[in-house]
């Protein structure tokens, strides 16, 4: 019975996510004119939005700790990756932000216009250092333009407990711009499981680590002290 509900549930969610991201999608393209961090501004009412429908469908939550080593200045931001929670709730959390992804998000009806409106950088990761290059080309763009940059060093999902390769993407536009890095740790993956509908009542912890200086370091150096710190604080949470 418990689980019957859990789906009812979840698929309460699912509707009014997608009741929620048409149009705010919409708005994302009419938004286009307007600087940048203005229209994420207004855009970010979607996460908002899904963020509160989620406590309310799915009595899921979440708490933030290490808010004050947010820095006043764009950054870029390495967080762990285990759901689709994080995708979300991230611009709740921190400020007017876009994100890397795989370009092929950008076909999804909606969702995928709604990430190109706003200004998200698309990468092909099989092109190798040609990615890079895009990468740093792209990211130093949205940085001047006072975003700040999201990227997810796994790649992809990894379930609780479990470790990815950490790739040298963010640490490599890090360096090449000689932006901050602002790691992010996170157990979401206990309550929004990858390929599962389900999402499990609770509170999910999120910490906000201090600020790494990227001055003098080599991408492969960065790239590690990202991986160590997130992944102490994994054994945590």
């Amino acid at each position: 019975m418990q689980t019957v509900l859990l789906y009812v549930r979840a698929w309460l969610f699912y509707v009014g996510l997608f009741v929620l991201t048409i149009p705010f999608s919409l708005l994302a393209i009419v938004l286009i004119p307007l600087p940048a961090v203005t229209r994420s501004r207004w855009v970010s009412g979607w996460a908002h939005a899904v963020m509160w429908w989620l406590k309310v469908t799915c009595n899921l939550r979440y708490e933030v700790s290490g808010r004050e080593h947010i820095p006043a200045t764009p950054s870029i931001i390495l967080a762990k990756h285990q759901s689709a929670w994080e995708t979300i709730a991230l611009q709740t959390i921190l400020p007017p932000q876009v994100w890397v992804l795989k370009r092929e998000l950008l076909m999804i009806p909606f969702f995928g216009w709604g990430l190109w409106a706003v200004g998200s950088i698309p990468i092909d990761r099989s092109s190798g250092r040609e990615a890079l290059k895009k990468l740093v080309n792209h990211g130093k763009d949205r940085l001047k333009r006072g975003l700040w940059v999201v990227i997810f060093p796994e790649g992809t999902r990894t379930a609780p407990g479990a470790r990815a390769k950490y790739h040298i993407g963010g640490a490599w536009l890090a360096t090449h711009t000689q932006t901050a890095v602002l790691p992010v740790a996170h157990n979401a993956g206990r309550y929004w499981r990858k390929n599962s509908i389900l999402k499990y009542p609770g509170v999910i912890q999120v910490v906000i680590g201090p600020v790494i200086p990227t001055n003098g370091l080599k991408p492969d150096v960065l790239n590690q002290q990202v991986e160590t710190w997130i992944e102490t604080e994994m054994q945590h949470l």
